[in-house]
């Protein structure tokens, strides 16, 4: 989630990180932001400093002490070296002043991302299948398979799962974003493209009632 008061700012921000193919939700003020974290578990908050409404320090106060494992980056217009000891003081993982580097935030956005979530290899099996998070390259029994961001996303999921079963919701809330409607066929229709362009013999299942996995014999 980013939570920044400058619209245009925070605009820019979740459009670059939805091309890293990350759901991102966006808040402009601190009540929205507590609001939306109190229900989502979100992975990471960028979080601004000086926000209307709840400040940034009180909403990284209330995350601080609730059960949210959220990690969170902490966005100001100083960049001192005071004001990012106190940051991280209050709790803050990571610190950084504005203007900032939009390649730099990404990579410290996924740092914090791996922290967030239990470790996992770094190339993800099934069968003949891996997936490279880092190169975003999905190859099957040697070929590369070109994959939307959705379905790329999608697939991640449900290797990451384990052979877990993985709910239509849980995919709209690891996946897309909160303007995505669960009354749609979304998950369906990537899940359709998604197991063409693996191809045969099929990896994906459905679970009927319950969602998608990895076939447990993949």
């Amino acid at each position: 989630m980013v939570v920044e008061d400058e619209r245009a700012l925070a605009d820019a921000v979740a459009r670059g990180l939805r091309r890293e193919g990350m759901a991102v939700d966006v808040a402009y003020d601190g009540t929205d932001g507590h609001e939306k974290a109190t229900v989502t578990p979100y992975d990471v908050i960028i979080l601004d400093r000086d926000l209307p409404g709840m400040s940034g320090d009180e909403l990284l106060g209330s995350l601080s002490h609730g059960e949210q494992n959220s990690r969170v980056l902490m966005l100001t217009a100083s960049g001192a070296v005071a004001d990012r000891v106190e940051g991280l003081s209050l709790g803050a993982d990571d610190y950084m002043g504005k203007p900032f580097a939009f390649a730099e935030l990404i990579a410290r956005v996924r740092a914090l991302g791996r922290r967030s979530n239990p470790a996992a290899p770094p190339v993800l099996t099934a069968g003949d299948l891996e997936l490279d998070s880092a190169r975003r390259v999905v190859k099957r029994s040697g070929a590369e398979v070109d994959l939307t961001r959705k379905e790329f996303g999608v697939l991640e999921v449900l290797l990451q799962a384990d052979g877990a079963v993985v709910s239509s919701e849980g995919l709209l809330d690891r996946v897309w974003d909160e303007n995505a409607d669960p009354f749609t066929t979304t998950v369906r229709v990537t899940m359709m493209t998604l197991r063409r362009k693996l191809g045969d013999p099929p990896l994906i299942e459905t679970v009927v009632g319950s969602g998608y996995r990895i076939k447990p014999d993949a």
